[in-house]
């Protein structure tokens, strides 16, 4: 597959296939890409908690919100669950938390997602779940604080990229296909 149809690929998707885990170690291997990827100051700060089990899973989704730009609809229908998370997590003995590694975050974060993606798999980078909820519902000791969410499962809707005509807003159709106006190259290269 070549690159750009990778990134096409890979879209935030919301609704998954109930039974198509990924397995364990193909979750591993993708945080292993993202470990590799380059880090600020090489601190490497980022630690990741594998979710995969159903009833932790449904202990944090109630503490997310998906689709927020389609307030009428509940984001992931019921039986339409990620099937793993993966909280990315900034680990403060390490380094107290800065700036810079928020830029880390978004890398390895982006770099599950493709890794994920290359493998038939997909999901949603989440940022809207509460922190202290998040710590609460996975346990984690007190010197990690979970920065991100990333849900990921066998994908079951339909993501397709569309033109930019006046708003950036996502939305889906009577069909429930969901489409994402994205910006022209000319609107964002600046001559």
């Amino acid at each position: 597959m070549l690159f750009k149809e990778l990134i096409d690929k890979n879209r935030s998707h919301r609704e998954f296939a109930s039974g198509n885990t990924a397995p364990r170690e193909a979750v591993r291997e993708w945080i292993l890409n993202a470990s590799h990827c380059p880090a600020a100051m090489n601190m490497q700060t980022l630690k990741y908690k594998i979710v995969d089990d159903t009833e932790q899973i449904a202990k944090i989704l109630p503490i997310t919100r998906w689709g927020t730009s389609l307030p009428d609809k509940k984001l992931p229908p019921k039986g339409h669950e990620p099937t793993t998370l993966i909280v990315i997590c900034h680990d403060n003995t390490i380094s107290p938390m800065k700036p810079i590694f928020m830029i880390d975050i978004g890398i390895c974060a982006q770099t599950i997602m493709l890794s994920a993606a290359e493998q038939g798999f997909g999901g949603c980078i989440i940022g809207s779940a509460s922190t202290e909820d998040l710590k609460q519902s996975v346990e984690l000791p007190e010197n990690l604080q979970p920065m991100l969410l990333l849900g990921i499962g066998a994908p079951e809707d339909t993501v397709v990229l569309t033109a930019f005509e006046g708003s950036t807003k996502y939305y889906r159709d009577q069909n429930n296909v969901h489409y994402v106006p994205k910006r022209s190259l000319d609107e964002i290269i600046i001559e």
